[in-house]
């Protein structure tokens, strides 16, 4: 069996130049007015830059941001969850004019990222973008506080992505394109790949929801978030090795395959997680594991939402299908991992795990149940938590 089509139904849609045309490309940008971009818009072109976010061509329209925010789908039909949209300032969109071309730019070291041929300039209702998308107007939610706190004109237009952001040089074992894991998951004999989704090292409820996807599908890539976090998190290199250990020492030789993409996290919960399954298409993967409170922060989302919202995919819309599993813990009476819907005792009988109790846990110095995560990856993770406090 083949793998599953590239989101839109056609081939992967990398907009990243290469040889004479982009050194042509670089050249050119060198005349063109800069315009510094965010983080998550710099995580956003890097997408588009390796076909993440194939088939758009670019930062979308008023259409496009309309119809996406209120009916999850683009000005052409194109189903999509969450806007894809460029913001600047007054100020800067004054001095701008629509069929200008510009250079977008790193907002860490000035490198020209894109150039980009503004077709449209317009404002948006920024309230209304959080209530769809992150059904919350919260300032305190950090999707809200993001959409909020960003310029008040979009520009629209598509874009030559000319830089991969320096995630290859940072992350060379990680970082991997749409096309890279494709051929891998080809060269392995797979076609029915379910998709790990983590910004969290892997404990032992991760485990358990990774382990039941392999059951039914030929393997797992387990994708961890390399864009921005919120404080507190624990940085990519370091879950990478903890994750690593842990699929070497209790999972099956090639049943897994772990890589990394370029975005931040926005925090949108169930609509967070459809966009998660549109770009696993591109990647490859025919299933993608949702399990409590996906993609979510503190308490703005319920812990089964973000399953609930695959229902509203209209037919033929995604191939990348859900892998819903219900909450997970260790059950001491079961004697193992279990779900409410394996396990009879009662919640005294239950050890919940969570990455936040993880998190906290480690960073205030106190003992972990061997049940909560594997040992080999609870000393990696100690001895991250040790470095920061010897500093």
């Amino acid at each position: 069996m083949a793998l599953v089509n590239p989101h839109g139904g056609g081939s992967l849609n990398p907009l990243l130049l290469e040889g004479s045309a982009l050194k042509t490309e670089l050249d050119r940008s060198k005349k063109l007015t800069q315009v510094k971009v965010s983080s998550r818009e710099k995580g956003d072109i890097i997408m588009f830059g390796i076909g993440g976010f194939t088939p758009l061509n670019g930062f979308m329209t008023h259409a496009d941001w309309a119809g996406v925010c209120d009916g999850m789908k683009t000005s052409t039909g194109l189903f999509w969850p969450i806007p894809i949209t460029l913001s600047v300032d007054k100020a800067t969109a004054d001095s701008l004019k629509t069929g200008q071309e510009v250079a977008l730019t790193d907002p860490e070291n000035g490198e020209t990222l894109a150039t980009m041929m503004i077709s449209e300039k317009y404002s948006i209702d920024k309230a209304h973008e959080c209530a769809m998308v992150f059904k919350t107007t919260d300032p305190k939610h950090p999707g809200v506080k993001m959409v909020m706190e960003q310029g008040d004109v979009n520009l629209a237009g598509s874009i030559k992505v000319l830089s991969q952001g320096g995630f290859p040089e940072k992350y060379p074992e990680l970082f991997k394109t749409p096309a890279q894991t494709r051929e891998i998951f080809s060269k392995m004999g797979w076609s029915k790949i379910a998709c790990f989704q983590t910004r969290n090292p892997m404990h032992r409820s991760h485990e358990y929801l990774a382990k039941i996807a392999i059951e039914v599908c030929d393997g797992v890539l387990i994708h961890s978030l390399l864009g921005n976090l919120k404080p507190g998190d624990i940085p990519a290199e370091v879950r990478a090795k903890a994750i690593g250990t842990l699929t070497e020492k209790y999972f099956v030789k090639k049943t897994v395959v772990q890589a990394g993409y370029p975005l931040d996290m926005r925090y949108a919960g169930p609509r967070e997680a459809l966009l998660h399954a549109v770009f696993r298409q591109n990647y490859g993967c025919s299933h993608q594991i949702v399990g409590r409170d996906h993609a979510g922060v503190g308490s703005y989302y319920g812990p089964f939402d973000a399953h609930h919202i695959f229902d509203l995919v209209p037919k033929g819309a995604l191939e990348t299908e859900a892998l819903k599993i219900d909450i997970s813990f260790w059950c001491y009476k079961c004697g193992g991992m279990a779900s409410a819907k394996t396990c009879p005792h009662d919640d005294a009988d239950r050890l919940q795990v969570s990455g936040t109790q993880l998190r906290n846990a480690l960073s205030k110095g106190e003992e972990v149940p061997v049940e909560f995560s594997r040992p080999e990856v609870l000393k990696i993770l100690k001895e991250y938590y040790a470095s920061i406090d010897s500093k």
